[in-house]
C-alpha cells in the first residue's frame, strides 16, 4: 500500500534542461527545488506519510511529548551579554516564529526576570508578509548601540541585513542594509563595515559564498566600497573580520581555500600583509593584540616544533617576518582536547574534553607566565561559555547531562561557580542511568559511546534502541538533555526513555571526539572508518545483549544522513529502522549542489580519481534492487540551501521503485535545520519517532 501511494508520480516526465546532464539517473529532475513536477512528487509524498505515520494513534501522543518540551515557559533561555543587558532569543505558543528579547543583567538575575522585546519576528512575518527567521544580531562594542539583524526568509542561509539600533529599539531607514544573499558581513567602527556579498555577476565562488571582501563607509553607495580581497572562485568564500582587544585591533583578511583551509592577511594602514600561518591552523580569538591559534597540524616555524592540537599565542608581527614572540597555552594530549577558547578581559576559558565529557580552564598571565586552574562545574556532562562581562570578566556557563536539565552557573572574578537557574525536568531521570562503553573497530581503535537505559534493563537483545551519530567535520556528540530547544538528541525523554527505549550516543571518527587527528582519520579515502566505526558500535550492543538488530534504528543528520545512508546500504543486516535527515546521498553530484563543493576537502572530489574511493560507499549509487533494507524514514526541507533537498528525494524516489519500505517527509520551510517553528519542530520529531516504535518494538 505504502508504494502504491507514491509510486505513480515516478511516471511524471523529467525536467528535460536537467536529464540531458545525466541520462543515467532518471530521478535527476527531483533536483528542481520548486519544478512544478517536483513539488508535485513532494506533496504527494508528504500527503502519503501523514496517511501512514500521523493516523498512527501514537503520533498524537508523540506530538504533544515533543510540543509540550519544546514550548516549555520555564525553559532555560540561551543568552548572550551586552554591556548590562542579557539578549535572548524566544519561542511559546504566543511567538511560534520567536521574539528577540532582553533584560537588564539585575532582573536577569533575579527570581523574576523582566524581559522587553528588541524584535517580533512574528508581528514582522506579519507585516512583511514573509516567513522570517531570525538568524542572529551583531553589535558593535563596547556601545552595542549600532547593530546588524540577520533575517532569513523561510530559513535558508541566504539571509536579509538591516541595521539596528537597540537605544531606540528601531530599524535604521538609512544604513547598512543589504537584500537577500549569502553574506559576511561585520563591524569596523560606527561609520565601516567589512561586507561580502552578492555583489553581480562572478562575484561568488563555485560553493556559493562571496569571494569578494571589501570596506563599505557609511552614507556611500555599495558600489563604492573598497575591495581588500578577491579569492578564487574554486576557493570556500572570503571574509574579513575585526578582532578587538584591551591593546589594540587586528583586523584580519581570509581566503578560505576549503572547508579546512584558510590563507591568512592582515589588513594595516589599507594594505593587506600576509601571515605565515600554516592553512591547517584555526584562529580562535585575541588578546593583548596578540592571535589566539589552534594547531590541526604539527607545524615548524622558526626552528621550533609545535604539536597538532596545540594552542599558541602569537604576535602577529612575527607572522609578518618581523620581531615577535610565540607561546605554548596548552600542550596537546590525545584523551583531553580543546574543545572551545573564549577570550575574557581576565583571560582565557578554555572547554576541555577529556574522553567526550567537559572540563572548564581559565588561563591567567601574571608577569609573563600563564598558569591555568580549573573552574569548579559539574565534570560529567556537557559545558559552554554563554556569556560573559566585557566590563569584570565575569561569565555565564551553561552546563548539561544526559539525565541533568540544562543549568546556569555564574563565575565571578574570583573563579567561584553558583547555580543561578536551572531548568524543571522534562521527564523523571529517577529510573534511569548514563554508562560510557568503548568497543574496537575493524581496524582496532577504541571507539567510545554513551548508552541511557533503565536502571533495571532487561539484557535480553530486545530493547528497543536509537542510535545517533554525525562522523564529521569536527563535530563532536556530547552529553546533552532534552526538551530545552532542539538538542542533537531530540525530545528524547518522554517520547523514547519513559516508553521503554534505550538511547545511544556514538562519537565515531570524523568527529571532534580526540581532536584533530580523529577528524583526519576519516577524511577523503578514509571515510569508511567513520561507517566501520558506527557499525562496531552496532554490533557491540549487540554483544552486550542490550538490543539486537531487529530492535536498532539508527538515526543522523545532514553529514550524519550520508553516514546512516552508507551504513544501511553496506549493512542492512545491522539495523531495524533508519531515520535520515538533511542528508548527502548522492555523492556523485554532491559537490555540484548548492553548497556542495565547499566539503570537498571532506570527502573529495567525485570528478577526479577520488571517485574510486566515493563510490565504494555513496548510497545513491550503492541501493541493490534485490536487497532488503530497513524502513527508512527520509525528512528535508525545500528551503534548504545549504544540502540540496534533491538527495533525500532521488534517494527515497529510487528505494519505493525497487519496493522498499519509506516515509517521506519535507517541510516547505526551514532550511538546513528542517524547521522554522516549534510546531513544525514537534511534527517532524514525532513522525520520526513514530516510525521507530512501528519498527523496533
Amino acid at each position: 500500500m505504502k508504494r502504491s501511494l507514491l509510486a505513480g508520480l515516478f511516471m511524471l516526465p523529467a525536467i528535460t534542461a536537467l536529464a540531458s546532464s545525466n541520462i543515467k539517473d532518471s530521478n535527476l529532475w527531483l533536483e528542481e527545488v520548486d519544478g512544478k513536477k517536483a513539488l508535485a512528487w513532494v506533496k504527494q509524498a508528504n500527503k502519503a506519510t501523514d496517511k501512514s505515520l500521523v493516523s498512527d494513534p501514537l503520533y498524537q501522543s508523540l506530538y504533544q511529548n515533543a510540543l509540550s518540551a519544546l514550548n516549555q515557559q520555564d525553559k532555560l533561555p540561551g543568552i548572550t551579554q551586552r554591556g548590562d543587558w542579557i539578549y535572548n532569543f524566544w519561542k511559546d505558543t504566543k511567538h511560534p516564529r520567536g521574539i528577540y528579547r532582553r533584560a537588564t543583567l539585575a532582573s536577569f538575575s533575579s527570581d523574576s526576570p523582566k524581559w522587553e522585546t528588541v524584535i517580533d519576528i512574528d508581528k514582522m512575518s506579519k507585516q512583511d508578509d514573509i516567513k522570517w527567521v531570525f538568524k542572529g544580531m551583531d553589535c558593535l562594542q563596547p556601545a552595542y548601540e549600532k547593530c546588524l539583524v540577520s533575517l532569513s526568509p523561510g530559513g535558508s542561509d541566504a539571509h536579509e541585513l538591516r541595521e539596528f539600533n537597540s537605544r531606540t529599539l528601531n530599524f535604521v531607514g538609512v544604513g547598512f542594509n543589504l537584500p537577500t544573499a549569502k553574506m559576511n558581513v561585520s563591524w569596523i567602527d560606527e561609520d565601516h563595515v567589512f561586507v561580502g556579498t552578492d555583489f553581480g555577476p562572478d562575484s561568488m565562488t563555485d560553493s556559493g559564498y562571496p569571494r569578494i571582501q571589501k570596506v563599505w563607509q557609511r552614507g556611500t553607495p555599495l558600489s563604492e566600497a573598497k575591495t581588500v580581497i578577491q579569492a578564487n572562485k574554486k576557493s570556500v568564500a572570503a571574509y574579513a573580520t575585526r578582532m578587538a582587544t584591551e591593546t589594540g585591533n587586528i583586523d584580519l583578511v581570509v581566503e578560505s581555500l576549503t572547508f579546512w583551509t584558510n590563507r591568512y592577511s592582515q589588513l594595516i594602514d589599507d594594505k593587506t600583509v600576509a601571515l605565515s600561518l600554516p592553512e591547517s591552523a584555526v584562529i580562535n580569538s585575541a588578546i593583548d593584540n596578540q592571535l589566539v591559534v589552534t594547531l590541526q597540524k604539527d607545524w615548524e616555524f622558526k626552528s621550533e616544533h609545535y604539536k597538532q592540537g596545540s594552542v599558541l599565542i602569537i604576535d602577529p608581527a612575527v607572522l609578518r617576518g618581523k620581531e615577535g614572540k610565540v607561546t605554548i597555552l596548552i600542550k596537546p594530549d590525545r584523551k583531553a582536547i580543546v574543545e572551545d577558547i573564549t577570550v575574557t578581559k581576565k583571560g582565557i576559558l578554555a572547554v576541555i574534553l577529556e574522553d567526550v565529557k567537559s572540563r572548564v580552564y581559565f588561563y591567567e598571565n601574571t608577569d609573563g607566565k600563564w598558569a591555568s586552574r580549573q573552574i569548579d562545574l559539574p565534570k560529567t556532562g556537557t559545558i559552554e561559555i554563554e556569556a560573559t562581562n566585557d566590563t569584570t570578566g565575569e561569565f555565564f556557563a551553561r552546563y548539561e547531562g544526559f539525565l541533568t536539565p540544562p543549568t546556569l552557573y555564574s563565575v565571578d572574578t574570583k573563579l567561584n561557580a553558583k547555580v543561578v537557574m536551572q531548568q524543571p525536568a522534562t521527564f523523571d531521570s529517577s529510573n534511569f542511568k548514563v554508562e560510557q562503553y568503548f568497543t574496537k573497530s575493524k581496524d582496532g581503535t577504541s571507539v567510545p559511546y554513551f548508552v541511557i537505559m533503565n536502571k533495571n534493563i532487561k539484557l535480553d537483545g530486545k530493547n528497543p534502541t536509537h542510535m545517533f551519530s554525525y562522523g564529521g567535520f569536527r563535530a563532536t556528540m556530547r552529553p546533552s538533555y532534552s526538551g530545552s530547544y532542539e538538542a542533537l538528541n531530540g525530545a528524547y525523554g518522554k517520547m523514547w526513555l519513559e516508553r521503554g527505549g534505550v538511547y545511544v550516543v556514538s562519537n565515531i571518527r570524523g568527529g571532534g571526539a580526540y581532536g584533530p587527528a580523529w577528524h583526519s582519520a576519516a577524511l577523503k579515502e578514509n571515510r569508511n572508518k567513520a561507517f566501520e566505526d558506527f557499525e562496531a558500535v552496532a554490533e557491540d550492543l549487540a554483544k552486550r545483549k542490550i538490543t539486537s538488530a531487529k530492535h536498532l534504528g539508527i538515526e543522523g543528520r545532514s553529514n550524519g544522513g550520508l553516514l546512516v545512508g552508507a551504513t544501511m546500504t553496506r549493512r542492512p543486516d545491522l539495523f531495524g529502522a533508519v531515520i535520515c535527515g538533511v542528508p548527502l546521498l548522492d555523492m556523485k553530484r554532491y559537490h555540484k549542489l548548492l553548497a556542495g563543493a565547499s566539503w570537498m576537502a571532506e570527502y573529495g572530489d567525485p570528478d577526479t580519481s577520488d571517485w574510486e574511493f566515493i563510490k565504494q560507499y555513496s548510497p545513491y549509487q550503492n541501493v541493490e534492487a534485490d536487497q532488503k533494507y530497513p524502513p527508512t524514514f527520509f525528512f528535508t526541507s525545500t528551503r534548504d540551501d545549504r544540502v540540496h533537498p534533491g538527495h533525500a528525494r532521488k534517494m527515497a524516489a529510487k528505494l519505493i521503485s525497487m519496493g522498499q519500505e519509506v516515509e517521506y517527509y519535507e517541510n516547505m520551510e526551514g532550511g538546513h535545520a528542517g524547521s522554522s517553528t516549534s510546531e513544525q519542530l514537534a511534527k517532524r520529531i514525532a513522525l520520526s519517532f513514530t516510525h521507530l516504535w512501528r519498527h523496533l518494538k
